[in-house]
């Protein structure tokens, strides 16, 4: 992986981006920080003031792990194509399988409650979130994580039919195994925006099914530094959302503004922020 604000990284961004690129983000880790509890987390004013003169410039796009019901509260603005559950909501076909997931996720959160109302057996500070065509169980509260991990993966395991389990930061993620994944809902979101390239940034395992579509009309982007991770370039931190963002937006004005006319000058204090 290479660093974004490297030499390297500064070039290939501003050579990939064009107008009316369309701009992915994840939630969770990318636009908004990691909390202890996911129900606390929250769009800052910092982001959201520069999504929207993003959103000026280029169609805006959210893809997260998280129920449309829940992100859409959320966000605080009106992104162009807001996509949920890792793509099972907010796609045209999304609602032809939905009956079939939910009576999937109805079956595995019966036995998941069961097992978690055993003190014996599993922390008291799991947290089940029901989104309803999926599940996701987080730990981040648990005493010891490590057996944490271990007894859910093996109560995981027994689940019928078997889920396609994803970890990500002090969480499982269970899908049905016919439901897609964020690379597959990418894909469907180029051919709806009919954008002709788009940068992705996301922070997760979850991300890493856009991280590794080779495709040439595709920048990705990692929020912190991972070895195995597919991404092309990442940013150092959390808080390089800001400059990312700040970045982008400035190139795209550029872009747009006419030969030999100036274009705005906005202050950044990306170190205060």
């Amino acid at each position: 992986m290479t660093p974004l604000f490297s030499e390297e990284g500064t070039a290939s961004l501003n050579a990939f981006l064009q107008p009316g690129t369309l701009c992915v983000f994840d939630f969770d880790g990318t636009l908004a920080p990691i909390v202890a509890l996911p129900e606390h987390a929250h769009l800052p004013e910092t982001v959201r003031a520069r999504l929207l003169l993003l959103q000026q410039l280029a169609p805006v796009a959210i893809l997260t792990g998280r129920a449309l019901a829940d992100i859409r509260t959320r966000l605080d603005f009106k992104a162009d194509f807001v996509i949920g559950n890792h793509g099972l909501e907010g796609l045209p076909d999304s609602a032809s399988r939905r009956g079939y997931f939910e009576a999937l996720c109805d079956g595995w959160r019966d036995v998941l409650r069961n097992a978690f109302s055993d003190a014996s057996r599993f922390d008291a500070a799991i947290a089940l979130e029901d989104k309803q065509i999926s599940l996701s169980v987080h730990y981040r509260q648990a005493a010891d994580r490590s057996a944490t991990e271990a007894a859910l993966q093996a109560l995981f395991a027994i689940l019928t039919p078997a889920p396609r389990m994803i970890s990500g930061k002090c969480v499982f993620n269970l899908l049905p195994q016919a439901a897609g994944d964020k690379g597959t809902a990418f894909e469907q979101l180029m051919v709806l925006s009919g954008a002709s390239r788009a940068i992705y940034v996301g922070d997760d395992m979850t991300d890493e099914d856009v991280f590794s579509l080779r495709r040439p009309d595709l920048l990705s982007i990692r929020v912190a530094q991972a070895p195995d991770s597919a991404a092309q370039f990442y940013l150092r931190r959390y808080n390089d959302i800001v400059r990312l963002l700040d970045h982008v937006i400035d190139r795209l004005q550029l872009a747009a503004t006419p030969a030999g006319a100036l274009p705005a000058v906005r202050t950044q204090q990306h170190e205060k922020e």
